[in-house]
């Protein structure tokens, strides 16, 4: 399963990193979300792989998310 984040409409409002805290966390730069560093995909924010134990926390996250801007892909 993959992920993307349209990380330019995040309203950094918590609930992805605070549902998914192993996949999805807080950029330091410009307090979007992003992807955690083990989890992307070249290097990329806003694109991940995610491990098969944390597909459940990523789904949720991505259907909790107020602005739809988290997108899984099988």
């Amino acid at each position: 399963m993959k992920v993307t984040i349209d990380r330019e409409e995040c309203t950094s409002c918590e609930v992805c990193w605070e549902e998914c805290p192993d996949f999805f966390e807080q950029s330091d730069e410009d307090s979007w979300s992003q992807v955690v560093k083990e989890y992307r995909i070249s290097d990329n924010p806003a694109a991940g792989e995610v491990p098969e134990d944390q597909e459940d926390c990523v789904q949720e996250a991505a259907e909790s998310c107020p602005v739809e801007i988290i997108h899984i892909k099988e």
